[in-house]
């Protein structure tokens, strides 16, 4: 006969009466699925829409290294990585896209795409990141490069983010242009040609340093040299922000 607690087993006549070892093993059980609520709940607080993105813009001239740092951030320390230049070469791949001919037209000459589709683009990607990762952390590369991009960011995003910082990589034209020079190898970019390289130095000159030094009055730019190797950089860049 299998062994049973003794306050479980009683004759016909005996009172009824509540076994303590059933109790604790059910308020064990309850305690720990209130507990694994509690967590669930938290998590999907956490990530709920009412909280704001957090964002870092990463500028810097045509070849800085932008692209190479963020990755790096993004690997190393969990922060999501948005190339708004990749996300409109994208958008300009997908057949039937009204956007389309409009970002093609614009990038073949050098130009900046019309703020709108850009920011637009930018926060359905957060969107779609948070949904499916819960991811609030974003590394916003080559983003915002002009008047236009910083007033659409507000009418589009506003308060949905906090911009945490601007990383600026400063570094020389003639470093510059042999790195987009070398990229042209492999790359496949059609604004990876001489031409289209210096109408991109002055599109960056004209509408994107004044931007940086907006960001600077409002105490938010980090600066960086960059002509330096990937890894003295990222030694940098991970320290300011790990701040």
């Amino acid at each position: 006969m299998s062994q049973s607690c003794t306050n479980c087993t009683r004759s016909p006549s005996t009172t009824l009466r509540f076994c303590p070892f059933s109790i604790a093993l059910f308020a064990g059980t309850a305690f720990s699925y209130v507990r694994y609520l509690k967590s669930t709940m938290s998590k999907e607080e956490s990530t709920s829409s009412d909280e704001p993105f957090r964002v870092v813009f990463v500028l810097g001239g045509p070849g800085a290294g932008k692209g190479t740092q963020c990755q790096l951030l993004s690997d190393n320390l969990g922060w999501a990585h948005l190339s708004a230049g990749d996300l409109l070469r994208a958008e300009r791949k997908k057949e039937g896209s009204p956007l389309a001919e409009i970002i093609n037209k614009n990038i073949a000459e050098g130009k900046i795409v019309p703020s709108e589709i850009t920011v637009t683009l930018i926060k359905n990607a957060m969107e779609e990141l948070r949904s499916e990762k819960g991811q609030l952390k974003f590394l916003v590369d080559g983003f915002p490069r002009s008047e236009g991009n910083v007033n659409s960011w507000k009418e589009v995003v506003g308060e949905k983010a906090q911009i945490e910082c601007v990383l600026f990589f400063e570094c020389p034209e003639d470093i510059l242009t042999s790195r987009l020079l070398e990229r042209a190898k492999t790359s496949g970019r059609n604004d990876d040609n001489i031409d289209v390289i210096r109408k991109r130095f002055a599109t960056y000159r004209d509408e994107s340093m004044p931007i940086i030094k907006m960001y600077e009055t409002e105490g938010k730019v980090k600066k960086i040299i960059a002509d330096k190797s990937i890894e003295e950089v990222y030694k940098e860049v991970e320290s300011i922000l790990k701040e």
